[in-house]
């Protein structure tokens, strides 16, 4: 039998595996089965520890409820450090992770997690684009994966399934797509988000590189400062923090939320 656990970070859940001898291999169609709700465990997507490769101190392994492999994950990334802190018997302060997009440092804040992302690249504001038969003015920047970001007056009313579908495969983010956020500015500092997300092809509870496209994006378009606070459709407030150099480059960007352990089993099967 596989021993796994299953974690939370702000709702957006994981099934993760210890994988430090890399004893498993699993096919994106087990991955996909294990994430699978009804038939599964369940989960957003799967997280995996893995020996570091290039000096930092694990690797991230990060797959979608599709069962392929992605560059990163916000919030997964909170979860990972919390995880591997356990594995340590909860002694560290700090720890680096390689991922696909970079090294991720994380530092535990009580129950909480801070990460420290990798600098955003690709921002494109003010693209018109026609979702679902409507124009709408888009922006976009990848926080590690890419992200499109709509303001809308309303985010209780967006249909989040159908313009999320339409941002996700529109022609401008061709042929990788995009996952698509959907914000309203909520008060001085303050953002609430819904997001769609490419892999699970619906919309998910958090999503941890969102909030920072979402509060860098806010940033470009009104000079607010950070910290920014991001209220999710879980329910959770995290906060976005980074600073902007002379050369118009985010740095020392950071993510501050939960990670929570749900529960733990043994897999009859893969």
């Amino acid at each position: 039998m596989e021993e796994f656990w299953k974690m939370n970070g702000a709702g957006n859940d994981f099934v993760v595996f210890d994988n430090r001898d890399n004893r498993l291999d699993l096919s994106t169609e087990q991955i996909a089965r294990l994430c699978q709700r009804q038939r599964g465990v369940g989960g957003d997507g799967l997280l995996a520890v893995e020996p570091a490769q290039n000096g930092a101190d694990y690797r991230m392994r990060y797959y979608n409820a599709d069962g392929g492999e992605a560059e990163m994950c916000g919030n997964g990334a909170r979860c990972f450090a919390r995880f591997v802190n356990q594995l340590e018997g909860n002694t560290l302060e700090k720890t680096s992770f390689e991922t696909i997009a970079g090294v991720i440092e994380a530092e535990f804040i009580g129950d909480e997690v801070r990460i420290q992302l990798s600098e955003p690249f690709d921002l494109n504001l003010n693209l018109q684009l026609d979702l679902a038969g409507e124009s709408h003015t888009v922006h976009s920047v990848n926080t590690g994966v890419p992200h499109a970001v709509v303001f809308v007056d309303d985010l209780a009313g967006v249909e989040i399934k159908k313009l999320g579908a339409a941002v996700r495969y529109h022609e401008q983010f061709a042929p990788a797509g995009t996952n698509a956020n959907f914000v309203e500015v909520t008060g001085p500092g303050q953002i609430s988000i819904r997001t769609y997300e490419r892999g699970v092809e619906d919309e998910t509870l958090a999503c941890g590189t969102g909030m920072v496209a979402c509060a860098i994006i806010h940033h470009e378009l009104t000079a607010t400062e950070g910290p920014i606070k991001v209220r999710v459709a879980g329910g959770d407030t995290l906060e976005i923090d980074f600073t902007k150099n002379a050369n118009g480059v985010y740095e020392n960007v950071t993510l501050l939320g939960p990670a929570d352990f749900t529960f733990h089993g043994h897999l009859t099967s893969l």
